[in-house]
């Protein structure tokens, strides 16, 4: 089981261009790597913020919110609700279990179109955290994500950050990132409001 301390916001619309070229230019080693591109399927469970379910690449990911952390501010203009996140997966080598084309067409089982620019960081011990390659092995660390959503036909983004590795290191991955992130960020306020995990947006476009 991965246990990972978990930041993120959601918008309607495409994402504005200005933090597109912030988040190339000031997160990425490379600000020319082409985005990720692939489609997820959740299920949709009613009144359960707190538990995530979906097929993912041929996987089954069951997350569950272990806490609420409460709301973290970043300079001027950023607030979020950080959350205590515990993350299980289950592959299938014979590649017949876990397929999107098994449930969609249900109406409990939502299609996610996801493009993600994503850069982990390494986090070390009075050292501002470093952008490494996501095939290197470190013990302390964070995912910084902007992805551009197509669900149900309707575009929206999201900006996240994801720590790992020493449980007792992940409140201080997911503060030193986000705090070095963000001290070039001089964009469009993120705010307290529109921030919350997958299963709560999953809610937000079913009202």
């Amino acid at each position: 089981m991965l246990t990972t301390y978990e930041l993120r916001w959601f918008s309607p619309g495409m994402i504005p261009e200005n933090i597109k070229t912030w988040f190339k230019q000031n997160c990425l080693i490379d600000p020319m790597q082409p985005p990720e591109e692939r489609e997820d399927v959740y299920l949709y469970s009613p009144k359960s913020d707190f538990l995530g379910i979906k097929l993912r690449q041929g996987r089954l990911e069951v997350k569950w919110r272990k806490t609420e952390l409460g709301a973290v501010r970043f300079g001027d203009f950023v607030e979020g609700q950080a959350e205590k996140w515990g993350k299980w997966l289950c592959c299938d080598s014979t590649e017949e279990s876990f397929q999107p084309n098994l449930v969609l067409g249900n109406s409990s089982w939502v299609s996610v179109q996801k493009v993600r620019h994503s850069q982990l960081y390494q986090v070390l011990p009075e050292f501002p955290p470093q952008p490494v390659s996501v095939d290197e092995y470190i013990e302390n660390g964070c995912t910084v994500e902007l992805t551009h959503l197509i669900i149900q036909g309707n575009a929206w983004w999201s900006l996240a950050f994801e720590a790992s590795g020493e449980d007792a290191c992940l409140m201080e991955n997911l503060q030193a990132t986000a705090s070095w992130v963000f001290d070039s960020y001089r964009e469009l306020k993120l705010l307290a409001i529109n921030s919350y995990a997958f299963p709560s947006w999953l809610a937000l476009i079913h009202q």
